[in-house]
């Protein structure tokens, strides 16, 4: 099994050229005035036998590149980015499945196209390229031997400043997206490349510049005014990805207990981050403890940055970590802490495992995101509690199984990780393979011991740091391997495990009920297994099929579940429970304790007390059934060894029993659920939740379960119990008895302070029988809103009165209480006004009230004119207000546009807000909130709902600068797409086959043709015949495109001036691609795009004496036949450089069965020019020498073009004949392809119709004859203005037969060594429709 799979990482060298970076420095000056970045980078790279290298760059100006000091070739291909796709796409989209479909070709091309390097450099002089050419074969020289490091220096400065690195007022920052590192340097931006970095930045002398690794020294310069270089160094390899910027005014807290960590943050945070920190030494040292080793990156820093500046809370880098200060508290914050201190350590544990432990492979990253959160969880048991981390896992472990029903959740398959493209880490999703990954792990601890599982951890890091031969990279076999040699667990165990719980997705369901037998003292369980993928609606639950069993949804898992029994005399485990087997089971459980004293009761009256039927009984049978057993509560799976969802039913005395005697918060949150859930509610199950709710010693998490348990059982049927029970609880703690009224506030009790804060809320939620809330809540709540005092209190309450404020919106007003409205609605106003003068922590306060104003507006729209709510929400969108209330506010106005104008209009109020939005971090909250909104719409939104310029609006912005610059918020655009489509927003499970075909494909896949078409022409070299140098570009097939006229920008750079060069520009109109598609559907087209020369190509040309372009036939289903149409003469410029334009007319699609192609050439000569048959600039993925072509090259090539030699004029009539000969090859070979087909019906029916096509094409030219006679002087001849001087010849082509060849937008270049000049010039090659009569 491990042999196969080796070559998987081998797939994406090709992208990277098999080069190998060893070590990279980076040098750039940074100007915050004038907003501008310049310098240099320089890699020492291993360069593959090819001798190019392929590096990614974007938004950059590629100044010079020197190999070894000597300056060299290079091709810069950017990436276009803003091409215009309404055209493209206005008759493309006409329903959401169709837009969803576009949506998603676009955005797998976008993230394909990442993969490509664009900036290619040749790094093999012309000594080399004649050293490997004149190699025979199988003889390796002595070159090839030793290792062919370089010194590759880039010199570049930074165009755009969107993404990867921005610009805010006197800070700069990066951002460490996915494959954003090369917008703000050249690298390798593969996660597969590690190395080593320097790292020097020149800043303002005023400004502090924070990177990676550990500060050397600084140099102040002697300029006016004085600027400071900052030197770093990363002795650890890392990828590209983890490199980090951040300059700014900071201010420099060292950490009082560990010189190693430094905090930063702006200035007027500076209190804040002495309060919010102090913790985090605590962390630091706890990891270094459990791992047993030291901090690998030596130093380590934080810098908190104004929340409007990133793009997430918190981004990773290499000993460095940029957060927001949002996540900052003083001393008077109580609620932001718990969220704060799991923020800093799980970006501490992340260094660890993520960037210093990096995976292998796609397939292990869930493995890295697993250990992070593991030692993440280990921070929370330490210092804030077990209750805090068994809490938090349990209910981690709920969500995962209610959302694991995909294959975008199985965390290490192959075809889930490939279809992701990277993105499995953002939304939803993210989070709940993160979550499943942790308890993966979890489980694994629980199996082998905890012991053991922190040994395994510490050998992983032991590795990484040797000395000899240091691991940096774990995959899930090694740890697979490590969990069977130090966890000592068995092999079939983990053959079983690893393939279940990783390769598949899905969580056990179990269905329990249980019956006591009193006569063998046993208990009788009864188990249902399922899982929560979806079960065909064919096949019953209860009637389980066993075939059912090989499927992925219904097959077992490996190991027992553990059932622990409570009973009078203790407790007892039962590791009896199989996980895998019979979807039906019976387990008999012995029972320890007896009922001797009650043996005279007879054992057989009426029948027997079965748990799965006792949850709707009286109390006085509940009672019974507690004394007619020893049973006080069962419990499955106490331990949380399993990631499952488990439903087990017992009488409701048990789940009291549970709920007020077992101590675990896990058991209690359980009971209360099952308690909650009852059909019938009884005295006794209200007592007990008010008495746990009451009982300060609780977890009070929990005990706020407890509390929205109570709201939601009251009801007119049990009196309004519920209510009672919470206002009294309030009132008990927080009024004065004398007055009645509430007591000035004091939070010291942090966790009272918890539970009193959430009370009402859940008063709010109560509802009536009308289905109105009960006057005493609308009072209660007012009365709290009224008689809040906070003179007294040391802390702060704004969380205390957002929480009051949005208990408002949750109150459903009715007759008895409408009249409370106005005063709650003063209130509301009040608080408004005071947070606008005196702002409140991050704007919590003024959060609230919008979200309650929109609340209420929409429930009581029947009133209230949504448009006066509207304007009273608008000024907070005002960009001078803080960005949360900026973005809450955007967020209750699209709510309000949904529910009065439908999901149009608010998508289009959408991208109106994202266009005007300028934080990154808003963008991805405004396209979250929108994806919710097409959640709620719900299933397939018909072409009524939304209209196809809505549609086409939102797939402009999906391809935009807005959504490359920020991947986050592409993703969603990318999912808003799909929900409206009625799909699942991820990318797992998309067709690939059935995508359509974007227009910026090319792009991709002309670098790919490209940098293809060196490596084949490396790998093969053999001496090239003297008359011909051939360049193939490979195409890709099956590429239907919509439109021909999308290009791409290629900067070239040479160093070789005043040569030959020839450029043709093959194009194909809009309109002629139009009636293509009118006629035939969507044509097919290689890919290539036109290519710009850059400042230094533009030079003084050498003398050009002909050139000829050969179309071989393309081996594909559909292929693009020319026809004999009209031909049109261009003008012609006569000065120097002049420019010579030919015009084809439209092409056709040729039938399927036509796989026989003819050659078209077109030969322009210059009477006065010379060409020596050298070979071209290497550095052009278009010129390098093709040496050997084979007949498979030749099958799949795209275009040909031909250096021809000096004696060319003289000698082309055996150029021709060469041409006619190698023709003849091909033909003969493709008959003798199809010759096992003559039998086939099929083939034959295509022949047929390729003759009867062929016979209209001739009868239609015939027609045509008179009509082109004009233009041209022979009926289907290319003709050529002929300039003065210049004798110019065009090779006919012969209109009577059917030309299919595939037209390319590509460019080739002759250029002899000769530097002498000539004039330069252009063909240009364009399809036009045909105006048939």
């Amino acid at each position: 099994m491990a042999k196969p799979r080796k070559p998987k990482p081998e797939d994406p060298k090709p992208a990277h050229t098999g080069a190998v970076v060893r070590h990279q420095k980076l040098c750039l000056s940074i100007d915050t005035n004038l907003r501008r970045i310049y310098g240099y980078t320089e890699l020492e790279i291993e360069v593959p036998d090819i001798g190019f290298v392929g590096l990614h760059a974007e938004n950059l100006g590629i100044e010079s590149v020197l190999v070894d000091g000597e300056s060299t070739d290079f091709e810069y291909y950017p990436r276009n980015q803003g091409a215009d796709s309404e055209k493209r796409w206005a008759s493309a989209v006409s329903s959401p499945s169709s837009a969803a479909d576009v949506a998603a070709a676009a955005y797998v091309t976008a993230l394909e196209t990442e993969l490509v390097p664009n900036l290619l450099i040749n790094c093999c002089n012309k000594m080399q390229i004649e050293q490997v050419n004149t190699e025979s074969n199988g003889v390796q020289s002595s070159a090839e031997v030793k290792q062919n490091v370089k010194s590759v220096r880039v010199n570049y400065w930074v165009e755009k400043m969107e993404t990867g690195i921005h610009f805010e007022d006197n800070v700069v920052h990066t951002d460490n997206q996915m494959r954003r590192a090369r917008c703000w340097f050249p690298c390798v931006d593969d996660n597969n490349q590690r190395c080593c970095f320097d790292l020097e930045f020149t800043v303002a002398h005023n400004l502090v510049a924070v990177s990676n690794g550990s500060l050397l020294y600084q140099v102040l310069s002697k300029d006016d005014p004085p600027r400071k270089t900052y030197v770093y160094r990363l002795d650890v390899p890392v990828t590209a990805q983890w490199i980090s910027l951040v300059v700014g005014p900071f201010e420099i807290l060292p950490d009082q207990h560990n010189s190693l960590i430094s905090h930063m943050c702006l200035p007027p945070n500076l209190p804040k981050l002495r309060h919010t920190v102090e913790f985090f030494h605590t962390a630091f040292s706890e990891y270094e403890h459990y791992l047993d080793a030291k901090f690998p990156f030596g130093t380590y820093k934080q810098v908190f940055l104004a929340p409007e500046m990133a793009i997430s809370s918190s981004t990773f880098g290499a000993s460095l970590c940029i957060l927001t200060s949002q996540v900052l508290f003083d001393e008077k914050v109580i609620d932001q802490t718990i969220d704060t201190c799991i923020k800093l350590a799980f970006a501490l544990s992340r260094q660890w495992f993520g960037v210093y432990i990096t995976p292998e492979a796609p397939n292990d990253e869930w493995l890295l995101d697993g250990l992070a959160g593991f030692l993440t969880d280990l921070f929370i048991k330490k210092f804030l509690g077990n209750n805090e981390a068994r809490y938090r896992r349990y209910k981690a472990n709920c969500a995962v199984c209610k959302a694991d029903d995909s294959g975008a959740t199985a965390l290490s398959s192959s075809s889930s990780c490939k279809d992701l493209y990277g993105t499995h880490s953002i939304g939803l999703l993210g989070k709940i393979r993160s979550w499943k990954s942790v308890a993966i792990l979890q489980m694994l601890e629980k199996q082998m011991g905890p012991d053991f599982f922190s040994k395994i951890l510490q050998a992983i890091i032991s590795r990484a740091q040797s000395t000899n031969g240091a691991v940096r990279s774990l995959s899930t076999k090694e740890f697979r391997h490590f969990a069977n040699k130090i966890g000592n667990l068995e092999r079939p165990f983990l053959k079983e495990f690893f393939p279940r719980w990783l390769g598949l997705y899905g969580c056990p369901v179990l269905r329990m009920g249980f019956s006591y037998n009193k006569r063998k003292n046993i208990i009788e369980l009864a188990v249902l297994r399922g899982c929560t993928v979806t079960i065909d609606s064919s096949v019953s639950v209860l009637n389980a099929n066993p075939d059912s069993e090989n499927r992925d949804g219904d097959i077992g898992w490996p190991g027992v579940m553990t059932v622990r029994v409570y009973e009078l005399d203790g407790m007892s485990d039962h590791p009896d429970l199989p996980m895998a087997g019979d979807a039906w089971q019976l387990l008999e459980i012995a029972c320890h304790s007896k009922l001797a004293a009650r043996r005279y009761q007879k054992p057989k009256k009426g029948s027997k007390p079965d748990g799965s039927d006792d949850n709707g009984d009286l109390p006085t049978s509940d009672m019974r059934s507690s004394v007619d057993s020893p049973l006080l509560w069962i419990r499955a799976d106490p331990e949380m060894e399993y990631l499952a969802e488990i439903h087990f039913n017992q009488p409701v005395q048990m789940w009291i029993n549970q709920l007020e005697k077992d101590e675990d918060v896990v058991a209690q949150a359980q009971a209360i659920t099952a308690l909650e859930s009852l059909p019938e509610l009884s005295f006794p199950v209200l007592k007990a939740l008010n008495n746990f709710l009451t009982d300060s010693k609780a977890f009070w998490r929990v005990r706020i379960e407890a509390a929205f348990a109570l709201a939601s059982t009251s009801s007119e049927e049990t009196d309004m119990a519920g209510l009672h029970h919470l206002v009294k609880f309030y009132k008990s703690r927080r009024f004065d008895t004398d007055i009645g009224l509430p007591k000035p506030n004091d939070f010291s009790d942090f966790p009272e302070y918890f539970v009193l804060e959430a009370i009402p809320h859940a008063v709010a939620m109560i509802r009536a029988a009308d289905g109105k809330s009960p006057r005493e809540a609308v009072e209660f709540i007012l009365q709290l809103l009224k008689y809040n005092d906070n003179n007294e209190n040391p802390y702060s309450d704004v969380f205390w009165l957002a929480a009051l404020v949005q208990s408002v919106g949750e109150l459903e007003f009715g007759q008895q209480s409408i009249y409370l409205f106005s005063s709650l609605l003063k209130r509301i106003d009040r608080l408004l006004q005071f947070d606008r003068l005196m702002p409140s922590y991050n704007g919590v306060l003024t959060i609230s009230c919008i979200r309650t104003l929109a609340q209420i507006a929409l429930k009581l729209s029947g009133f209230i004119h949504l448009d006066h709510v509207f304007e009273l929400i608008k000024p907070f969108r005002d960009f001078k207000t803080i960005w949360q209330v900026r973005i809450e506010a955007s967020k209750a106005l699209l709510d309000l546009e949904f529910h009065c104008n439908g999901i149009n209009a608010a998508l289009m109020l959408f991208i109106k807000y994202i266009e005007e939005e300028p934080s990154l971090r808003g963008q991805v909250k405004l396209g979250v909130h929108a994806m919710r909104l097409c959640q709620i719409q719900g299933g397939s939104v018909s072409s009524e709902d939304i209209k196809a310029t809505t549609l086409v609006a939102l797939l402009q912005l999906l391809e935009s600068r807005i959504a490359f610059n920020n991947v986050f918020f592409r993703h969603y655009m990318f999912c808003i797409l799909q929900v409206i489509a009625g799909r699942s927003p991820t990318l797992y499970g998309v067709p690939k086959d059935k995508l359509p075909c974007m227009g910026n494909v090319e792009v991709c896949n002309e670098q790919k043709s490209n940098f293809g078409d060196i490596v084949t022409e490396m790998k093969s070299p053999q001496p090239p015949p003297m008359d011909n140098l051939n360049h193939s570009n490979h195409s890709h097939d099956n590429l239907a495109i919509p439109e021909a006229s999308k290009e791409i920008d290629t900067v070239s750079n040479s160093h070789e001036r005043k040569t030959a060069v020839v450029k043709i520009r093959v194009k194909k109109s809009a309109t002629a691609s139009k009636a293509e598609e009118a006629d035939n559907g969507t044509a097919e087209r290689s890919e290539g795009g036109e290519r710009s020369e850059g400042r230094h190509r533009d030079a003084d040309r050498g003398p050009t004496s002909s050139v000829s372009v050969d179309a071989p036939q393309r081996h594909s289903a559909e292929a693009v036949s020319i026809s004999n149409q009209n031909i049109e003469e261009v003008n012609s410029f006569h000065d120097h450089g002049s420019r010579i334009t030919a015009s084809i007319g439209s092409a056709k699609i040729a039938s399927e069965g036509d796989n026989f192609g003819k050659e078209l050439q077109c030969t322009a000569d210059s009477g006065n020019a010379s060409v020596h048959h050298q070979p071209d600039d290497p550095s052009s993925p278009s010129t390098i020498q093709d040496n050997y072509i084979d007949a498979e090259a030749k099958k799949y090539a795209s275009l040909q073009t031909l250096s021809v030699s000096r004696d060319d004029l003289r000698g082309k009539d055996e150029k021709k004949s060469k041409k006619k000969k190698k023709k003849d090859r091909e033909k003969k070979r493709k008959g003798e392809e199809h010759k096992g087909e003559r039998d086939d019906p099929e083939y034959l029916e295509k022949k047929r119709l390729k003759k009867e096509k062929k016979q209209k094409e001739k009868e239609m030219a015939k027609l045509l004859a008179p009509s082109t006679e004009p233009r041209g002087k022979k009926e289907g001849t290319t003709s050529l203005t002929e300039a003065p001087g210049n004798k110019q010849e065009v090779g006919s082509m012969n209109s009577s037969e059917a030309q299919k060849v595939v037209i390319p937008k590509t460019e080739t270049r002759a250029e002899p060594t000769q530097a002498t000049s000539a004039p330069k010039f252009r063909i240009k090659i364009k399809n036009k429709t045909l105006n048939k009569s």
